[in-house]
């Protein structure tokens, strides 16, 4: 237990932190996490209210994952990716973080290593501790945070049994390229063929309808055969506590058919890791929705440009809630204070394993990125 609670330094940091006590203040400018700092959307909120309806006996009945529900997601990775993909090989979970904790429980167990890369999501060393695997990372380089392949490749061995990659990436806001992930396929199946087994992707794409500019993300799996696709559909609605979204294999994995098993008994062996039967019922409907991406860019293009001008070196992200903001002297957890003294939270850059820089989440509202831009001006 002792390694799993050092694995999150985030949680330790929650209990101490000045946004605990004043979370619920109307005044502050909230940047913290990715959550809602507006009305939800309309048609989402309708959705619900009509799936909740039971149109049969066993509507509220233990739910696995729903052919309804698995036919739109296979509909839907058919789009993005261009392959045939088979209902039979998605696997509804409760969340994006239900969906990485399953495909580790199927892939990897005690002595197998995962590579993943830093700075990461808050909780990616725990998951892969409560495997029963052992954490490897490799560090992307600020600010341009380039697909390291090299050194990934490097950091595969013998034990190592997936790379966890996250495009659009959290916290650094870069959406890699097709090319990217070629060149991570060629260089994970030459390893793969050295080692003497194949090495998995485990594609995080929790933030893949998340991204600005007319990009579209891309997905490993359509370019090599041994990835999971992990997705949330908490992000592109920005309903993060409703928990819904599924881990899927592409139909160009070899022994697919074998996993399915696997895959099911670790959704049952991470705690009946399904969605609730109202978000399956929902989610032929709820799949085409989306957040107003041309709100949240415009808040990017009016946040980046006037903390630059305040003298702050800030990150332009392709994707994701998030930018970073380097602070001036180094000392993130200083910057952190003081914007926290002019009611602006921000989260401090050690806490994702990027010390000296901030993570600001543009899903604060409107007003609070006018307070938040007025902090950055003080202090610039």
């Amino acid at each position: 237990m002792d390694a799993l609670r050092a694995s999150v330094p985030f949680l330790r940091w929650m209990q101490t932190s000045r946004y605990v006590a004043r979370q619920h203040d109307p005044g502050i400018a909230d940047f913290m996490f990715g959550n809602p700092h507006d009305m939800p959307i309309p048609a989402y909120v309708a959705e619900l209210a009509r799936s909740v309806v039971p149109r049969d006996r066993s509507w509220f009945a233990y739910k696995m994952s729903e052919p309804p529900a698995t036919a739109v997601v296979a509909r839907t990775l058919s789009e993005r990716t261009g392959l045939e993909w088979d209902p039979a090989d998605v696997f509804m979970t409760n969340g994006g973080f239900a969906a990485i904790a399953v495909a580790l429980r199927t892939l990897c167990g005690p002595g197998d290593e995962v590579v993943f890369l830093s700075p990461p999501w808050f909780f990616y060393e725990l998951l892969v501790l409560a495997a029963g695997a052992k954490p490897v990372r490799v560090p992307i380089a600020p600010p341009r945070f380039d697909l390291p392949v090299a050194a990934i490749a490097a950091a595969v061995g013998p034990k190592t049994r997936a790379v966890l990659v996250n495009s659009p990436h959290n916290p650094s806001g870069r959406v890699w390229s097709r090319a990217d992930f070629e060149a991570l396929a060629s260089a994970l199946a030459a390893r793969s063929a050295e080692i003497g087994h194949p090495v998995w992707i485990l594609s995080d794409e929790a933030y893949a309808k998340v991204v600005f500019d007319g990009r579209a993300a891309a997905s490993p799996a359509a370019v090599y055969p041994h990835t999971v696709v992990l997705y949330s559909y908490g992000k592109q609605l920005l309903a993060p506590g409703q928990r819904v979204g599924y881990a899927a294999v592409p139909p160009t994995a070899p022994g697919r058919e074998e996993l399915r098993e696997d895959m099911t008994m670790a959704q049952c062996a991470t705690g009946f890791a399904f969605p609730n039967a109202l978000l399956q019922h929902a989610l032929p409907d709820i799949e085409r929705l989306s957040i107003d991406l041309a709100a949240l860019q415009a808040r990017r293009d009016r946040f980046v440009p006037a903390v630059r001008a305040a003298g702050f070196e800030a990150t332009m992200p392709e994707g994701t809630f998030y930018v970073l903001v380097r602070a001036k002297d180094g000392d993130d957890a200083a910057l952190v204070d003081r914007l926290a003294d002019r009611g602006v939270f921000v989260l401090p850059g050690a806490i994702v394993e990027l010390p000296g820089w901030v993570r600001v989440s543009l899903t604060a509202n409107d007003a609070m990125v006018d307070q938040g831009i007025q902090a950055f001006r003080e202090l610039g």
